[in-house]
């Protein structure tokens, strides 16, 4: 049976009655931002194996017939190839569980962090195979053009053009208003939410209001909910604008 909430407005701090909520299916963030964070790890790796074989530093028995500058070349092929894929993976991550647009900032950063983490995997190799002085020029030039075309390509792959924000959940849920608990710490956007089982009093308001209440981030199990919803929402336009 569904427990029956006393619903406060964030606003007036008058008892409210509660909006309806709508369901989704199920979704889960965590294991696509581990994914991502371990491709990326693997695509740095590469850049500095890529760097070592190209300056010489060491000779990788699978490319011990290849020159130095071919070995370097293959190795941030496949370097690019992971920083991408990790990309995707948090990309996708983002449909599930989206930041907030309350920070400007912190919304840019965290949605494009595959952008970021593709920086890393290509600038530090550009940078320390410029100032390396027994490398011969020819061998710095290439190097330095094949890293710079895959980090460009890398970058724009990694970007995230149309990204979804956390207060496009509370409209996917089929309303304005969110809730909090007096004493959790996050925001929700379903009030039969099953962490919500045990508590008599919600305050009801809009992700704003939350975000100010110190309730930062989305309950987990909601996000789950919604992640199907999100995904029609985007998908919406571009099946009208086929048909």
């Amino acid at each position: 049976m569904a427990v029956k909430h006393r619903i406060v407005s964030a606003s007036t701090g008058k008892t409210v009655r509660a909006a309806p909520n709508a369901g989704g299916q199920s979704g889960s963030a965590l294991p696509l931002r581990l994914a991502a964070v371990v491709l990326w790890i693997f695509a740095i790796a590469f850049e500095v194996l890529a760097l070592c074989a190209m300056t010489e530093k060491i000779v990788i028995p699978f490319f011990a017939n290849l020159s130095p500058l071919v070995a370097g070349i293959v190795l941030l092929v496949i370097d690019f190839i992971f920083v991408v894929a990790g990309a995707q993976f948090w990309k996708k991550a983002n449909r599930i569980a989206p930041a907030s647009e309350a920070n400007a900032l912190k919304f840019w950063l965290w949605n494009n962090m595959g952008v970021i983490a593709c920086a890393a995997a290509f600038v530090p190799f550009i940078v320390l195979l410029l100032l390396n002085k027994d490398t011969d020029k020819r061998t710095k030039a290439v190097g330095i053009a094949a890293a710079a075309i895959l980090l460009i390509i890398g970058g724009l792959a990694s970007y995230d053009f149309d990204p979804v924000s956390a207060e496009s959940y509370a409209q996917a849920a089929g309303t304005q208003q969110v809730y909090w608990t007096p004493h959790g710490k996050r925001f929700h956007t379903h009030e039969d939410c099953a962490a919500l089982s045990r508590t008599e009093e919600l305050t009801a308001g809009s992700v704003q209001e939350a975000i100010d209440a110190g309730r930062e981030t989305l309950c987990k199990i909601c996000e789950k909910r919604d992640a199907a919803l999100i995904e029609k929402i985007k998908q919406t336009p571009k099946e009208k604008d086929a048909a």
